[in-house]
């Protein structure tokens, strides 16, 4: 920047000769809550600590946070002096075409993005990056994938978990008879089975099975090309990753007591999520 001195005030010079540059003109989604004076986040019920309620049936959460600080980024970039906030609820089979077709601006949950998935929407900067784990009873004798043989396991519907564990299943023949719950009650994230073991009524009745499996990474979900909008909100969170912002963020949702009932989830960050905050980007896994 100190080099660039010189070469500002040039530019100012030329600027000053020429005919005065057009505003950008507002396309999709910054559009859309401009003419409207409304944006709409998407959230989820019970994905502890990204996205849920509270004892007052509010969305909070980490994912909720940072849709947030978006939310003040659209204010600022259109200079708007209010803007109104709708919270639509959006389960892991409606999240997708609600944000299509537009009904959700931004889906600030649980979402992973997959390549298979940006045929319909589009994704922000990683957020968060997941890893597949098994969640059983104390009391039972399973240790590992091959303990579930023959056994009845559960999964969410319409998630990347269930496409996992299908394969691991049938790869394997493991003969699992596969229940799918339809939301996050019944997860299999490392961060959201996490957060419902804490959250149970005797958390020392639950344990999680020490292998892990890679996942596909967490992003705020919005419409597809939507350039202005993806590049706002992409460049929000940067700027929270550059600022120590977004890790403050982390330890309060992650390694803090949270409400309603001040549990701790005790999740540190991860490597793979430090190396996003050095270098954020939009890259699926698969």
């Amino acid at each position: 920047m100190k080099t660039a001195i010189a070469v500002i005030a040039t530019a100012g010079l030329v600027v000053g000769l020429c005919a005065p540059a057009k505003a950008q003109s507002l396309e999709g989604t910054l559009k859309k809550v401009k003419e409207t004076g409304t944006i709409t986040i998407g959230h989820r019920d019970s994905s502890i600590p990204l996205s849920y309620l509270d004892d007052k049936l509010q969305p909070i959460g980490f994912s909720i946070e940072l849709c947030k600080h978006v939310v003040e980024a659209v204010k600022a970039k259109l200079a708007m002096r209010s803007l109104s906030v709708k919270y639509n609820p959006v389960t892991s089979a409606t999240r997708l075409p609600l944000v299509a077709n537009g009904t959700v601006d931004v889906e600030c949950g649980s979402t992973a993005n997959m390549t298979s998935r940006q045929a319909q929407v589009g994704f922000s900067y990683t957020f968060f990056v997941p890893q597949f784990k098994w969640i059983t009873r104390t009391n039972n004798d399973i240790k590992t994938a091959d303990d579930l043989r023959g056994k009845t396991v559960a999964v969410t519907a319409g998630t990347n978990t269930a496409l996992f564990v299908n394969k691991l299943n049938n790869d394997g023949k493991l003969g699992m008879t596969i229940m799918q719950g339809k939301d996050h009650a019944e997860s299999f994230d490392d961060i959201l089975i996490a957060g419902f073991r804490a959250n149970a009524k005797n958390p020392a009745d639950y344990k999680l099975l020490d292998k892990s499996y890679p996942s596909d990474p967490y992003a705020l979900m919005i419409r597809k090309d939507d350039r202005q909008f993806k590049t706002l909100v992409d460049e929000t969170l940067a700027k929270l990753m550059r600022s120590g912002e977004f890790e403050k963020l982390y330890t309060q949702w992650f390694e803090s007591p949270i409400p309603p009932r001040g549990i701790n989830i005790q999740l540190p960050m991860s490597d793979a999520l430090k190396r996003t905050i050095k270098e954020p980007n939009d890259r699926p896994n698969s």
